[in-house]
């Protein structure tokens, strides 16, 4: 018996990273997991792979999300659980933040996660969940990612009040919030195919060896197991709050 039998979950942004390693374990739970993203050949290889079914979804769309949740409703005849998992990242100090830059961050990260809690919520079944993917970032502040900070800061406030406004119907909301962690945005080489990731993921661990207590960076399998628990029946009485996975990064400082 899986955690998610006969579910229906949506998972965005799962065609590598956090939402490719949702995705598997989610499946493995035995839900019938939607893989979307923008990336169609990643994403088909990784339905296929799971026995999952693929729909291509820009978060920032209104009518990208209305033709993906259409599309999930024709297959499967309903949607118990979304995972609001799409994000970019751009490094960059603020005062030197182009406009167009901002609200490209703006658009995934918040305008994504708002869209998805408005097209999915009102054909969640009564008792469904919503995990949306906040940040470390969204609950303190870090140099050289504030539009990103920004976003992870709204998406928190997204949460509360959609947990506020769902809750009688049973609809649980809840918000992770990763550190850092090994994927392709925080570790580019992942997108190299002439470097190493294994080698890039050892200078990552030295890195945060010197600032996480835990001394490495987390696994991406890690954060997936969070998800989990926030949509399975395990957190029944949890809502609207945000879950800090991040080694104890926040904390925070060690002088010893």
């Amino acid at each position: 018996m899986g955690k998610l039998d006969g579910r229906v979950v949506v998972v965005t942004g799962a065609a590598r990273g956090q939402g490719e390693q949702e995705a598997r374990l989610f499946r493995a739970e035995g839900a019938r997991v939607v893989v979307t993203d923008v990336l169609d050949d990643r994403g088909e290889a990784l339905a296929k792979e799971i026995g999952a079914r693929y729909v291509h979804l820009d978060v920032g769309s209104e009518d990208g999300w209305r033709e993906a949740v259409g599309t999930v409703k024709e297959a499967y005849g309903r949607i118990d659980g979304l995972v609001n998992n799409a994000g970019i990242l751009r490094f960059n100090a603020l005062v030197d933040t182009p406009l167009a830059e901002f609200m490209q961050v703006v658009q995934v990260n918040q305008v994504g996660c708002f869209l998805g809690i408005k097209a999915v919520a009102p054909e969640l079944t009564d008792g469904g969940t919503i995990v949306n993917t906040a940040s470390y970032t969204g609950l303190t502040g870090m140099a050289a990612v504030g539009a990103y900070a920004a976003t992870k800061h709204a998406v928190l406030g997204l949460t509360r009040v959609a947990a506020l406004e769902l809750a009688d119907r049973g609809i649980r909301v809840n918000a992770i919030c990763p550190g850092a962690v090994d994927t392709a945005m925080s570790n580019p080489a992942r997108l190299d195919p002439d470097a190493d990731p294994a080698e890039t993921s050892r200078a990552l661990d030295e890195l945060y060896r010197r600032l996480v207590p835990l001394g490495r960076v987390g696994q991406p399998e890690e954060v997936a197991r969070l998800a989990l628990f926030l949509t399975s029946d395990d957190s029944s009485y949890i809502t609207g709050q945000p879950f800090v996975i991040d080694g104890g990064w926040l904390a925070g400082v060690s002088i010893i």
